[in-house]
């Protein structure tokens, strides 16, 4: 069964996809990247918890692998379409009014910075309903608050089935808060992802 109709319609009508993980969302975000199509229309965000000062390979393997153009978020970047940008390490990533990035090194959240919270929270501010958030597997809370303030400000919310995520704290704790409007199973995640 394909996504609902209304659920296509916000895909195709969103300027900005967001992508929130921890452990255990990495083999899915690669698979992610690997599919997205280079005439996505979209600017894509992804924030992924990695270990502090632990040098990452994530961006080269993504890169190799995509067909959108990608990079690491450096701070003042503009946000373009048809790009995909990957949360820097030991920074927290926000999304300014005027399309751009800004890096902050304030305290981490939930044990994380980058923290999917505080990027998805700037977001709400500048996106609204032109944004598409989705909340995948973790071993903690973060992003659930962040997916509630998305939601409420009337961007298009979906958390990974706690069924199909290797670690399901961090799509359950969304869920629990009522943050989710939608809950998709992988596969449907990739059909989403795979509409034009």
């Amino acid at each position: 069964m394909g996504p609902d109709k209304n659920l296509l319609e916000r895909w195709r009508n969103a300027d900005i996809l967001l992508l929130g993980g921890s452990a255990g969302s990495f083999k899915l975000l690669f698979h992610i990247v690997k599919s997205l199509l280079p005439t996505l229309n979209k600017a894509v965000i992804i924030v992924i918890h990695r270990k502090k000062n632990f040098f990452s390979e994530i961006e080269k393997l993504f890169a190799e692998n995509s067909r959108m153009s990608l990079r690491e978020i450096v701070d003042k970047d503009t946000l373009n379409k048809n790009t995909i940008y990957i949360a820097p390490a030991n920074y927290h990533t926000l999304i300014e009014k005027d399309g751009t990035f800004g890096l902050d090194v304030s305290e981490a959240v939930w044990y994380s910075k980058p923290s999917i919270d505080v990027t998805f929270e700037s977001a709400a501010e500048v996106y609204r309903e032109r944004c598409i958030a989705i909340l995948l597997s973790g071993a903690n809370q973060d992003g659930a608050e962040g997916l509630l303030k998305l939601k409420q400000s009337g961007a298009t919310t979906i958390a990974q089935h706690p069924e199909d995520a290797e670690m399901d704290e961090m799509p359950r704790a969304a869920i629990n808060i009522g943050a989710a409007q939608y809950i998709l199973h992988t596969d449907e995640i990739f059909k989403l992802l795979q509409t034009e």
